[in-house]
């Protein structure tokens, strides 16, 4: 089983094309539409988001996705009302975006917090915060210049792909990051968010610099060599 999701708009259409989308790149991922209300209006309706809630259980957990703040409200008001809240997490994500990068997590086993996480990640934290929550502080010597502990492992990578690093690419970088205990960069960009990652524009032939850190850096690095060195699928 994976971690499912649950994606809350105020669009049926929204909601369903989201659902389509994220489908394409986590095939075996359980992905439930509440968008719209009950007679097809514009708005969120709770008892759209509760079945879409009842029908995602039974995973390793869920995470909601939401699109304009009502839809939050029901959401968090769907959640009050679920048997086993602790199971079911509200992202705070772009809904196209975050929802992309959560399927791709979750289709490669993440669990419900790493998904969570992989939604969120896609605002960027930029690589100045990325060292932040590693604990790496750096310090300035007497001459002004920087210094501070250097990656675990790194390593470059050419794209061989014929798009490069555009959508799927990107989340699959992305969403199987966020199941490992690593910080990772990719050319200067937090390597956990898919928008991060699409903003480097890296085309076929590009040179990608990895450096990753924490317990699972090598682990992280060999990931996403190895996906850059088989054109991630793509011809």
């Amino acid at each position: 089983m994976t971690v499912r999701l649950v994606v809350v708009s105020h669009s049926e259409k929204i909601a369903d094309g989201a659902v389509e989308l994220a489908a394409q790149m986590a095939p075996d991922v359980v992905i439930l539409a509440a968008g719209g209300t009950a007679d097809g209006r514009i708005g969120t309706s709770l008892e759209k988001v509760m079945s879409a809630l009842d029908k995602a259980a039974g995973g390793d957990g869920v995470v909601v996705l939401t699109d304009l703040g009502s839809a939050v409200m029901t959401a968090e008001s769907a959640l009050e009302l679920v048997e086993e809240p602790a199971g079911v997490l509200l992202a705070d994500a772009p809904l196209v975006e975050g929802l992309v990068a959560a399927a791709v997590a979750a289709q490669g086993g993440a669990d419900v917090k790493a998904v969570k996480r992989a939604a969120e990640a896609v605002y960027g934290l930029g690589p100045e915060v990325a060292a932040a929550s590693r604990g790496l502080a750096e310090s300035t010597v007497a001459e002004g210049s920087v210094t501070g502990k250097g990656p675990d492992f790194t390593g470059d990578f050419e794209l061989v792909n014929e798009a490069g690093m555009h959508a799927r690419p990107a989340a699959k970088i992305a969403g199987g990051l966020a199941s490992l205990n690593a910080e990772v960069t990719v050319n200067g960009v937090d390597g956990a968010s898919m928008t991060s990652l699409m903003t480097l524009a890296a085309g076929k032939g590009s040179l990608l610099h990895i450096e990753a850190w924490g317990p699972d850096a090598e682990r992280a690095l060999n990931y996403v060599g190895g996906l850059v060195q088989a054109g991630f699928g793509e011809p």
